[in-house]
């Protein structure tokens, strides 16, 4: 005699008011991936033209850069490609939150459990992503803070 299982977490489902909510946050976190792609894009431009714009300084002689041209190149390099990696660091969250809403659309459509589990999964890299992340900003803030305050003395 085979018994009728129930494979969900605790007998949970997905109502229609849980499945219009889901909808819903998939429709945001779409546009909030789709911003922060064009965010992504714009770090870069506005590293690249940063730090050819320290580079024009420098080749012109311009002001207080006349005497270390060799310093300003260099910062215009150093800040390009400080804006390129704080880019490719950003844009990973965006792409776990694009993920997760393009399939979980597909999902809630096509009434696909794994398409549903990738879409969460999605989901869970971009909250485990940022997190760590954070740990790490946190980290270094507070190196910061001790480096400030044993160089101070």
């Amino acid at each position: 005699m085979e018994q009728n299982q129930n494979t969900s977490l605790f007998g949970l489902s997905i109502d229609p008011m849980t499945r219009n909510h889901l909808a819903e946050a998939a429709r945001w976190a779409k546009f909030l991936a789709i911003m922060g792609f064009i965010m992504c894009g714009l770090i870069v431009v506005i590293g690249i033209f940063a730090g050819s714009f320290f580079s024009m300084f420098a080749d012109e002689g311009y002001g207080r850069y006349r005497d270390v041209d060799v310093d300003a190149k260099g910062l215009g390099a150093v800040m390009a490609v400080v804006y390129v990696l704080l880019a490719l660091l950003y844009f990973f969250p965006c792409l776990f939150l694009f993920n997760f809403a393009a399939k979980m659309k597909t999902a809630l459509n096509a009434q696909n459990q794994e398409l549903l589990n990738s879409s969460f999964q999605n989901l869970k890299k971009c909250f485990r992503y940022v997190g760590v992340l954070t740990i790490i900003i946190l980290c270094l803030y507070v190196l910061a803070l001790l480096g400030a305050l044993l160089g101070s003395r």
